[in-house]
C-alpha cells in the first residue's frame, strides 16, 4: 500500500520559516517525480514545487527564491523548505508522487501564516 505522510505544518508569523516533510512508503522514491501542491480556501489546488528523478526542480513564480524542494532517496522523504512566508502562503500543502500513469497524494498538512 502506497502512503505519503506530510508533516511539519503549523502556524507561523509572516517572515518566518517552516520545513515540510513527506515520508513515502510502498514505493521507491528514486523512480518517482515528486511535487508539493497547495490549496487555499476557495481556490484550486496549485503546484508549488516539483523535483524530477534527476533532481531538476521547478517552482511556482510566487515562491521562487523563497521555497526549496529537495529529496532524500535513502530516507524515501521529500522536503519543502519555506522561508520568508507570507499570509498568501496559507493553505493545505499536499505531497504528490508521479510516475507515468501512477499518481499518489498525501492527506495534506495545514500551513497558516498569520500574526
Amino acid at each position: 500500500q502506497v502512503q505519503l505522510a506530510e508533516s511539519g505544518g503549523g502556524l507561523v508569523q509572516p517572515g518566518g520559516s517552516l520545513r515540510l516533510s513527506c515520508a513515502v512508503s510502498g514505493i521507491s522514491l528514486s523512480i518517482y517525480g515528486m511535487g508539493w501542491y497547495r490549496q487555499a480556501p476557495g481556490k484550486q489546488r496549485e503546484l508549488v514545487a516539483g523535483i524530477s528523478i534527476g533532481d531538476t526542480t521547478n517552482y511556482a513564480d510566487s515562491v521562487k527564491g523563497r521555497f526549496n524542494i529537495s529529496r532524500d532517496n535513502a530516507k524515501n522523504t521529500v522536503y519543502l523548505q519555506m522561508n520568508s512566508l507570507k499570509a498568501e502562503d496559507t493553505a493545505v500543502y499536499y505531497c504528490n508522487a508521479r510516475r507515468r500513469s501512477a499518481v499518489y497524494w498525501g492527506q495534506g498538512t495545514q500551513v497558516t501564516v498569520a500574526s
